[in-house]
């Protein structure tokens, strides 16, 4: 289900929201195991180092990003993808604008309090 209860989610009806200088995204569907968020980056921005609980799977849909899982950092171009295990410290780094579709278990509740 997503947002709206539904099985269903459209890009029309989702806004983006900030989520860091130079960084958005739109939480597309979601029940309590699992999230889809797809997340822009402009050139140069920076997603953070951090880590969750959450298992993460992401794909760069679009863009050049230097990706940092546990200390180790490679280069990701469009069709690529990277997995962050629960506890795992990363960050990502836009090479070019671009777009990571991002997908999270369990869901993150923190990304859904403001919605």
């Amino acid at each position: 289900m997503n947002r709206n209860g539904q099985p269903f989610a459209f890009d029309r009806d989702i806004e983006w929201e900030p989520a860091g200088e130079g960084v958005r995204r739109k939480v597309l569907t979601y029940n309590p195991e699992v999230m889809m968020v797809r997340v822009i980056f402009e050139a140069g921005a920076i997603g953070t180092p951090h880590s969750h609980p959450h298992i993460q799977c992401s794909l760069v849909e679009q863009g050049v990003f230097d990706v940092t899982v546990a200390g180790r950092t490679e280069r990701l171009k469009q069709g690529d993808s990277f997995l962050v295990p629960s506890g795992a410290v990363h960050g990502a780094v836009a090479i070019e604008a671009g777009v990571l579709l991002d997908v999270f278990t369990p869901m993150r509740e923190d990304f859904v309090a403001q919605i």
